[in-house]
Parts: structure tokens; C-alpha cells; sequence
């Protein structure tokens, strides 16, 4: 059997701020322009998600979309949608909150449980504002 791929998109919004603590205002500033303004700002995301994988011959699904939808509204939706992710997601403490690092790290919160539901993750991609986008293929 060939392997598809399925795609699941959500939506969430967000605010942050990129600052790094061991720089100064001026340099923050500098290197983060608007994104470090001490009073935040916020994203209106776009989450897409991809899951490889064959056919289930009993479902016709490679994974269930239902299945998948629920992964990640639990695991990543519900703790970011109108939450400051600098200060509000378990899984972001302690880290830079460019798009980035929250790619990486959406990806860390629901690959097991894919895996678990028969699917393999194989990208994890946020659309920050329609000009910007930033996409995680996992460790190669």
C-alpha cells in the first residue's frame, strides 16, 4: 500500500514577547523590534499539522481525523488559545516564544500520542501572520 499524508489545520491566538534577559532594552530592541514591547502583543496562529502513513483497509483512514483533531486541541490548543505563552504554557517555560521554538516544541507535545493513534507525524507548520511561517520536519 502507498502512504498518504492528512492534514489538519486550527487556530489559536496568542501573546508574547521575545526578550532575552541577559541583554539590555536598547539590544532587545534592536533584535526584536516590535516583538519585544514590554506590554506584549499577539498573534492571530495558524496551526497546520501533517500525519503520514498507509491506509487502514478496515477504515479507509490513515488516521482518524477526529482522533487527531482531539489530540490537538487537548494537547496544544487548550493551553494556548488566548493564553501568554511567555507566561501561561507549561510547555514553553523556560523558552524563547519566537514561532519557531513553538513549532518544535507543539511537535514534542503530540507526537507520542500520534504515534500511539497510528499515524506518523511528519511536519508541524505555524503561520505567525500571513507573511510568516515557520515549519518543523522533527529530527532527522
Amino acid at each position: 500500500m502507498k502512504e498518504v499524508t492528512i492534514i489538519r489545520r486550527e487556530r489559536f491566538s496568542s501573546a508574547h514577547k521575545l526578550w532575552n534577559p541577559d541583554w539590555d532594552a536598547e539590544k532587545n530592541e534592536s533584535v526584536f523590534g516590535g516583538c519585544s514591547n514590554p506590554n506584549w502583543h499577539g498573534h492571530n496562529y495558524e496551526l497546520i499539522v501533517k500525519v503520514a502513513g498507509e491506509i487502514d483497509p478496515e477504515t479507509g483512514f490513515v488516521m482518524n481525523l477526529k482522533t487527531l483533531s482531539k489530540i490537538l486541541n487537548e494537547r496544544v490548543i487548550d493551553k494556548l488559545d488566548h493564553k501568554n505563552l511567555n507566561l501561561d504554557v507549561n510547555f514553553l517555560e523556560g523558552k524563547r516564544t519566537t514561532t519557531e521554538v513553538l513549532a518544535v516544541a507543539i511537535w514534542a507535545e503530540i507526537e507520542t500520542e500520534i504515534t500511539q493513534s497510528g499515524g506518523k507525524l511528519t511536519s508541524v507548520r505555524i503561520n505567525e501572520t500571513e507573511n510568516n511561517s515557520v515549519e518543523y520536519f522533527g529530527e532527522k
